[in-house]
């Protein structure tokens, strides 16, 4: 692989995904959202192209300039911005049309097959970097108690549900009750309505949806996931192994470890 494309939201992981494919000799050909992607990008890539959500045509034409065949999805794009900043050229107005919904996983495969039309293969969000998926097992010095392992348990069947269902990948849970449950507003936002109810030492279940495609939206963890379960003293992280990306891992777990947090990876078939 002589060059790849990024097409880039916000956070870090547009900047991981550069920094690695440099390390290996390829070179990167960024297509970044105006108002989600850090402008400090311009500095990690060989040429970018600035755009609007919904320019699709812009989008494919620069990558292939740069004969670029082969692209990552790499980070976050506020999922209200559909509502207020999407400006849909004919060819995104035509993938609009081919899907019944705009939920993601819908959407973002109907994207990729209009690019695959065109010549530009999706490639798996972490194939570069495999390092950032998440290990089975606990994480922090802390364990789950056998009660908050129950809690999980139960929390599991229900983010698989809403994944099945395509709403979100995340749920809070406290004693065996539903606090919350992700939907368009993300994380985060689920995190503190969920501590809101729940008051303390809630459990936060992340996990993929049972068809997960891994090129895109997959399930995400990082120190803000962790600031905001502080915010609320929620009590235990729970994701799913293998499955979910986990930046700063090491920042994670030693602010987890300060706050009394448990973290524990999950492999799909011990739940």
């Amino acid at each position: 692989m002589q060059q790849i494309g990024i097409i880039a939201g916000g956070g870090q992981f547009p900047f991981l995904v550069s920094r690695a494919a440099k390390k290996r000799g390829i070179k990167v050909y960024a297509v970044a959202h105006i108002g989600e992607a850090d402008p400090g990008l311009e500095t990690m890539v060989e040429e970018i192209r600035w755009i609007r959500l919904g320019q699709v045509k812009q989008l494919i034409q620069f990558f292939k300039s740069h004969h670029v065949t082969e692209a990552v999805m790499a980070g976050s794009i506020t999922k209200t911005r559909m509502f207020s900043g999407l400006r849909p050229d004919l060819k995104a107005l035509k993938i609009l049309a081919g899907i019944d919904h705009t939920q993601d996983d819908g959407l973002l495969r109907a994207f990729a097959a209009e690019l695959e039309k065109e010549g530009i293969v999706i490639r798996g969000s972490a194939f570069l970097l495999p390092e950032l998926l998440a290990p089975n097992g606990c994480w922090t010095r802390r364990k789950p108690s056998s009660r908050e392992m129950a809690e999980v348990r139960f929390g599991w069947r229900i983010v698989k549900e809403i994944g099945r269902l395509d709403i979100g990948q995340t749920v809070v849970v406290r004693n065996g009750s539903v606090m919350a449950v992700e939907a368009i507003d993300g994380t985060d936002a689920t995190i503190r309505r969920g501590g809101e109810l729940g008051k303390e030492k809630t459990v936060v279940v992340k996990a993929s949806k049972p068809n997960q495609d891994m090129r895109f939206d997959m399930p995400a963890v990082g120190v803000k996931t962790l600031e905001t379960m502080i915010g609320v003293r929620a009590s235990v992280l729970a994701v799913e192994a293998g499955k979910t990306l986990a930046f700063d891992r090491e920042a994670m777990v030693k602010l987890a470890d300060q706050h009394r947090i448990a973290i524990i990876g999950i492999d799909a078939s011990s739940v």
